[in-house]
């Protein structure tokens, strides 16, 4: 991957609400990947770039969507649940509605995974399951973009005002560990020596 000069640098596991924002960019690359093939092939034969976009799509969803799910169900949601403040509370409904998306999406992408496999399989679906596929995705889609704009635009934000460092430090640290990486502190971030 080429480096351009003034690009802002990834964010890594020191950066988790910065990370968990990335990720949405990833989720909507790879959504946008399966609509594709799905308008282009229309159900019948892959051609190599559709079958590769498919597959690269499928595992995404199949294997790092669900960590992203994680890092806020299990590290994120419940350390914001355990604060004791106002502004917290006024969004907790909203954090259980995108648990619900969560759940909503997990089957959606089940679906999508069972489809998929089949279509690489079989090297075709019928116009049946070509429709029923498509309207999966449009649905995930829809869902998407609401449930990404209220992480991203005010649930993140949220995190970053109530959190502190060390609560911060504990989710990054165990993003990490669901990937299987150490938790390396970044040295530029570290307060002084006394």
């Amino acid at each position: 991957m080429a480096i351009q000069i003034g690009q802002k640098p990834s964010p890594t596991f020191q950066q988790p609400l910065e990370l968990l924002s990335d990720c949405h960019r990833r989720i909507e690359s790879f959504l946008r990947a399966l609509i594709l093939v799905a308008e282009q092939a229309q159900g019948g034969a892959l051609n190599s770039q559709q079958r590769e976009g498919l597959e690269t799509a499928l595992r995404y969803f199949r294997e790092a969507a669900p960590k992203h799910t994680a890092d806020e169900e299990e590290s994120l949601f419940p350390r914001m649940r355990e604060l004791d403040s106002a502004s917290v509370s006024g969004a907790l409904e909203k954090i259980k509605a995108l648990e619900a998306d969560h759940e909503m999406a997990n089957r959606g992408h089940g679906f999508v995974e069972q489809l998929g496999q089949k279509w690489l399989k079989e090297n075709s679906l019928s116009p049946d399951e070509l429709a029923a596929l498509t309207e999966t995705l449009n649905k995930l889609q829809q869902t998407y973009v609401r449930h990404i704009e209220i992480e991203d635009k005010e649930i993140f934000p949220l995190a970053a005002s109530v959190l502190d460092e060390k609560q911060l430090a504990e989710v990054g640290r165990e993003m990490a560990s669901r990937r299987g990486q150490a938790f390396v502190r970044d040295w530029k971030n570290l307060p002084p020596k006394p």
